[in-house]
């Protein structure tokens, strides 16, 4: 564990430095014994590579070890069964990872990261939180930035449903960023959630590090759902990100006139994220066998005559006649039900809506549908 440590403190030694060295050596007790010509070839600088074949960084970094578990936190390294399977995969994972509360409990739940704009509306913060919320009642972990803004609104949403959530830090895990956001972090550890870091302790917030952590964010996450970014926010980055790491993008669209919704206006027309309206439109799109337990189960036991009719009453003819179309047990693909109906893909998607509205039917992932009657 040390040498990972003391490989993620070394000068010079970034996550793309740090993605080229191990796609060469392997693993970080590797780098450090590598002879000096080797790691000069790799075009290492001179204090990098110095450092290295010194290993100044390992008595630092046990005192880091120290350190942090002094302070109720713990240390991931890339080798270790305990790092998330999820981060692991992509291109430049960080080589440590700082994790503080109920970090494992918190990863190993289905996690949807969700990003936007520091300086939002209030539609904005409104659809953060409420869409945070939603989720969190349903056992999603709630990933987000602990910025102003949006990152703050999700958190928060996540909070108001007892669910957990957790904040991915520009900083040290002994350091919150920005001040205002104290009770925040306090609210998140107190209610099983967590912090998580690349940098080691007292890493101050400087804007460098930030555009790093938004790999982390996507990284850890099935999917990305930006709710409000203005041309060139680090949420598009992310989003960005989220799309090379082969992670689902969602984004919540916005006034055509406002500034922050230009961002995820973009992200819909243009880069194929899916537009989301409600938690349903998120859990869709997730693996079914994860989507599943999230939707609303089936009604128990069989409906009276009285009760069927009280839910059938005031469906229109073409509503009752794709009810009719569907079954309990076997999905039909929104494809099947076009040709079946004869109906027009708008008339139709008004026709579902409808009835997932009153409760009549499901969807489920891959627009696929079952009746609940």
């Amino acid at each position: 564990m040390l040498d990972w440590i003391a490989l993620n403190m070394t000068p010079g030694v970034g996550p793309r430095i740090a993605a080229r060295l191990l796609e060469h050596f392997g693993s970080a007790r590797a780098v450090f014994d590598a002879p000096r010509t080797e790691l000069e070839r790799l075009g290492l600088s001179e204090e990098t590579v110095a450092s290295i074949i010194a290993r100044d960084q390992h008595e630092r970094a046990e005192r880091e070890l120290a350190s942090v578990r002094a302070l109720g936190g713990d240390l991931l390294v890339l080798d270790d069964g305990a790092y998330p399977a999820l981060l692991r995969e992509i291109h430049d994972p960080p080589l440590a990872l700082y994790v503080r509360g109920a970090w494992k409990e918190c990863l190993e739940a289905p996690c949807i990261a969700m990003v936007g704009s520091r300086r939002c509306s209030t539609y904005g913060q409104n659809a953060a939180t409420m869409l945070a919320r939603d989720l969190a009642e349903r056992g999603v972990t709630i990933i987000s930035g602990l910025a102003r803004g949006i990152d703050a609104a999700s958190h928060r949403g996540a909070l108001e449903a007892d669910g957990r959530t957790v904040a991915v830090l520009g900083t040290g895990i002994d350091d919150v960023y920005p001040r205002e956001h104290r009770k925040l972090v306090e609210e998140i550890l107190a209610k099983g959630g967590s912090l998580v870091s690349e940098f080691p302790l007292g890493t101050p917030p400087m804007g460098q590090n930030f555009p790093y952590r938004n790999r982390i964010i996507s990284g850890l996450s099935l999917g990305v759902l930006v709710v409000e970014a203005a041309e060139n926010s680090g949420s598009l980055i992310t989003a960005r990100l989220a799309l090379e790491q082969g992670r689902e993008v969602f984004a919540v669209p916005g006034n055509i006139t406002s500034r922050t919704s230009f961002g995820t206006n973009y992200l819909i027309k243009g880069a194929g994220a899916k537009l989301v309206q409600s938690w349903r439109d998120v859990v869709a799109e997730l693996p079914a066998e994860i989507a599943s337990a999230m939707l609303p189960e089936k009604k128990k036991g069989r409906q009276t005559a009285a009760q069927l009719a009280l839910d059938l009453s005031g469906l229109a003819e073409s509503e009752r006649a794709i009810l009719n179309l569907l079954s309990p047990d076997e999905p039909a693909h929104i494809d099947a039900l076009a040709q079946a109906s004869k109906m027009t893909i708008a008339d139709l998607n008004a026709a579902l809506l409808n009835l997932e509205l009153r409760d009549l039917i499901i969807q489920l992932p891959g627009r696929c549908f079952v009746r609940k009657l």
